[in-house]
């Protein structure tokens, strides 16, 4: 069974002036595994459980070559925690930290040396990140393309046999401790740090004054072992999220897949919009998208999950509407092909696979109900070549009509 839980948000920009502080909103949504309170703490009957057996570590070395890792028990339940856990819920751990954005195969990696030194000493394997990312935070005008929302990242994080996830909100407190401090306050104080392992390029604490050197000098003050993730590579390039943002950007889904270790996705709840899709003949299901900048926009053939035993193939547009909206806010909208039913309020995770176009603004709503259906009639050429040329193996991959869903 999985258990339903909540997720939250941070309303507006964070305070410079503020202390940490946790919202009263909280979206009340399933997360696959996941168990999240209205505070800091996990919800009550959650102490006790088994973690899946993950891959073995990922030998020491320079330069690794990538591979993909999980743990595929769906029932794995996750422990969130908005900020530091509460006294009660505190227990030694082995860590991790970082922004864990895509959570790529070099993340994945790390947390597979991670989950092998937790296993070895009997503790649970805890992941600390961060709301919002630390260079929204500092350089808004200059933040990198988001690759996951909250929802995908934990998703990807349970997958990999976190035990514990720790999200604190990154704020002008945060910010300003000092590495003696985040050492003191996070990793002795805070989660009772046993064995820590952080990436090649970790810095922490005010201006970014603490480095791989401290930490190690703080381990044996404070006895807990400190290790260092060498660079993971695929095809001579080091992962990393700007490389899977680059892929994105570019539509290039293979390449992204390859670095991911998985098919580029998005997961949501679908919402209500401006209905302008049906008027024109191309009904859409809308998802909110939460970050003004997400890794990739334009049109896209993609195919749904969720909403049928197969997925659902589809076109959609991931953007900001420029001829219908010019709020600035980024919705994803898919059309569904040849499929009709109430789908509100029904959490889809809808697939890439290939870029049509970029996203355009038209004159008027004529060459904008013109173009949608060119992007239409090219979606339907994707997926009918796609099962020509993988023949009957294919059909069982995609569903090519309603009927064909419930055959």
């Amino acid at each position: 069974m999985f258990f339903i839980a909540g997720f939250y948000h941070w309303r507006g920009a964070p305070d410079s002036r503020s202390t940490p502080r946790w919202p009263r909103s909280v979206y009340n949504s399933t997360f696959c595994g996941a168990a999240m309170s209205d505070r800091p703490s996990c919800a009550p009957g959650l102490a006790r459980h088994r973690r899946p057996p993950g891959p073995p570590a990922v030998p020491h070395g320079s330069s690794t070559n990538a591979h993909s890792t999980s743990c595929t028990d769906a029932s794995f339940i996750v422990r969130v925690f908005r900020g530091l856990p509460n006294a009660q819920s505190k227990a030694p751990c082995v860590l991790t930290i970082g922004n864990f954005d895509g959570v790529h195969l070099g993340h994945q990696a790390l947390l597979a040396r991670v989950r092998a030194a937790a296993a070895a000493r009997g503790l649970p394997v805890c992941v600390m990140t961060f709301e919002p990312h630390p260079r929204e935070y500092f350089m808004p005008d200059r933040a990198p393309a988001r690759i996951s929302n909250l929802r995908d990242k934990f998703e990807a994080l349970r997958s990999q046999g976190v035990d514990r996830l720790v999200v604190e909100h990154f704020n002008a407190h945060f910010a300003g401790q000092s590495p003696e401090d985040f050492v003191r306050n996070i990793i002795v104080d805070g989660l009772h740090t046993r064995w820590l392992l952080v990436g090649d390029d970790f810095r922490f604490g005010a201006k970014r004054a603490g480095d791989i050197d401290y930490l190690r000098e703080a381990g044996r003050r404070f006895d807990f072992v400190v290790e260092q993730m060498p660079t993971i590579a695929h095809d001579g390039v080091r992962i990393s999220s700007s490389e899977v943002r680059a892929a994105l950007a570019d539509g290039n889904f293979e390449r992204a897949h390859a670095l991911l270790g998985r098919p580029y996705a998005i997961t949501g709840h679908v919402v209500h919009g401006m209905k302008l899709g049906r008027k024109l003949g191309f009904p859409t299901l809308n998802l909110r998208i939460a970050h003004k900048h997400p890794a990739l926009t334009g049109i896209f053939v993609v195919q749904v999950h969720g909403l049928a035993d197969k997925p659902l193939p589809a076109v959609a547009s991931l953007g900001l509407r420029p001829t219908v909206d010019d709020s600035g806010r980024v919705l994803l909208e898919v059309h569904l092909l040849d499929f009709s039913g109430d789908c509100y309020g029904k959490l889809v995770r809808v697939e890439f696979l290939q870029k049509l176009r970029d996203e355009a603004k038209f004159d008027g709503l004529a060459e904008l109900e013109a173009a949608i259906a060119q992007d239409t009639r090219e979606a339907r050429a994707y997926f009918a070549h796609a099962l020509d040329a993988n023949g009957p193996s294919a059909r069982r991959d995609f569903a090519t009509s309603a009927t064909d869903r419930i055959s």
